[in-house]
């Protein structure tokens, strides 16, 4: 039991940390959505958009998906202790990443009139694609210096990098969006992707790694493994962008660029604000679920621990989005994105969904088992696509957040009966009690401000708000004893 209670504490430790640098990180948004929103508008942030979405599909095809192969091996060579593997596996890996980021770099300066063809459907964008290349190079770098952070659990290290990128970033960006205005959207990319690469590189120099030598024989038959995990994880990556980015094209030549504005900064509101759960998934959960993934069972418990505490997390954060968020989007951007509470209210729901799916997502990856990962992610995202573009044709930016919340829906059931198949895996008891409770909340804080008056729907929704929280806490208590800690910190 005391060996339960200490994994849900890790887990509670990382998302506590990184929700702390997320909630740095959101204040920082806040500022930097609010003055672009006001300085570009919905057609600032739709060419931003699709100038991103399109650098991130060549970036996606040239990186490999190193980031996430290497992690593995730091991962499992740490759980060793094995220095002198961590160091090979180490230097690989940088190596690889400067070969990577030049090949993105080069590749999009060469291909930079038909990218501006293909998303704007002119050429007039191709001196901000030949521009935006620097960025993939950096970007990359930055990549290799967080995977080490990352591989090596320094998440101290990891978090103060993130959060010290996030305020020079606001920095370097906001005079340039306030004099250049929509010329200022190149130079700002450019500028972040250098200070962000400068702040985690000078924090990576803390990381003592032993010095050996690695021939280039030994780089090519190190990095072969890497690269062939890396390559399957790349094209599942590249489908995952390639599907978004015809989706955001299909929006702008259905609705317009504005209206890719209003889904970029739709999703982003509720990305932002629930990337605490994730964004601990990503950096604390993973690495750990690689050092179990041999052991069917303890993958399982730590999967399943997982994700009672995202839920638990996440529950409250989606019920205030449910009851608040035409005054959320007012006050992060203006009364322009009204149209996307909607959409909105229907992604929230299938926040839900994600979460607990994400959850199980991880151990194909932690297994090392590309190839699966691969297929798994190209059905998805075949029937994601296909409700993405109905649901916009059909039902506008509303029908955007329905099919987010039909495909997270199919995507648990999906990857719920693979890895059931395959790694004998279950949610337990305990899980389904969580979730049942806490999305039976959410679904009627949502039937609330669909039926009710404003005033009335913000009246009820408090409660269940507070209910949802209530909820959390006591169940976080029986896990992690937070009345006792927070005695403690009293007496303190």
């Amino acid at each position: 039991m005391s060996e339960e209670k200490n994994s849900y504490q890790q887990i509670m430790k990382a998302t506590s940390l990184f929700g702390g640098v997320q909630v740095f990180n959101i204040i920082t948004t806040i500022i930097r959505s609010k003055i672009i929103a006001v300085l570009l508008g919905p057609l600032g942030i739709g060419i931003t958009s699709l100038l991103t979405s399109t650098t991130g599909l060549v970036s996606m095809l040239t990186n490999f998906s190193l980031r996430t192969s290497a992690i593995k091996d730091i991962a499992v060579a740490q759980v060793s202790d094995n220095n002198i593997r961590i160091s090979k596996v180490v230097i690989v890996f940088r190596r690889l990443v400067w070969i990577t980021g030049l090949l993105g770099l080069i590749t999009t300066l060469i291909l930079s009139p038909w990218l501006s063809q293909l998303t704007f459907g002119n050429k007039e964008y191709t001196i901000a694609f030949m521009w935006l290349s620097i960025t993939l190079l950096f970007n990359q770098l930055s990549s290799g210096q967080n995977v080490l952070l990352q591989g090596m659990r320094k998440l101290n290290y990891l978090a103060k990098a993130n959060m010290i990128g996030s305020i020079i970033g606001l920095l370097v960006s906001l005079p340039i969006y306030y004099y250049w205005r929509l010329d200022g959207i190149v130079p700002a990319l450019i500028l972040i992707a250098i200070s962000t690469f400068l702040v985690v590189w000078y924090f990576a120099r803390k990381v003592k790694i032993e010095k050996v030598e690695v021939t280039k024989q030994q780089t090519i038959f190190e990095g072969k493994g890497m690269l062939r995990m890396g390559f399957m994880l790349s094209l599942s990556g590249l489908i995952t962008l390639g599907a978004s980015y015809i989706v955001r094209i299909f929006i702008s030549n259905t609705g317009g660029i504005e209206d890719v504005g209003l889904y970029s900064a739709g999703f982003a509101i509720i990305g932002t604000y629930v990337s605490l759960v994730f964004s601990a998934m990503g950096t604390d959960f993973y690495p750990r679920l690689s050092g179990v993934a041999h052991d069917n069972k303890k993958a399982t418990l730590l999967i399943n621990q997982q994700a009672e505490i995202g839920i638990l997390i996440l529950a409250p954060i989606l019920t205030v989005f449910l009851i608040f968020i035409n005054l959320i989007i007012i006050l992060l951007y203006s009364t322009k994105f009204i149209p996307i509470n909607g959409m909105i209210h229907w992604a929230a729901l299938g926040m839900y969904f994600k979460v607990a799916s994400w959850s199980i997502s991880f151990i194909l990856l932690a297994k090392g088992d590309s190839k699966l990962f691969f297929w798994n992610e190209l059905i998805a995202n075949f029937y994601m696509l296909g409700l993405n573009i109905g649901g916009y044709y059909f039902y506008g930016l509303d029908g955007l957040g329905i099919s987010f919340m039909i495909s997270y829906i199919l995507y648990l059931i999906q990857v719920f009966l693979l890895a059931k198949h395959k790694y004998s895996f279950l949610f337990d008891v305990e899980f389904y009690k969580i979730f049942g409770v806490q999305f039976m909340i959410g679904f009627l804080c949502f039937v609330i401000v669909k039926i009710t008056p404003t005033l009335w729907a913000y009246i009820l929704g408090v409660f269940f708000i507070l209910l949802s929280i209530w909820y959390s806490f006591y169940e976080l208590d029986k896990r992690l004893d937070l009345k006792g800690i927070i005695n403690n910190f009293r007496k303190k």
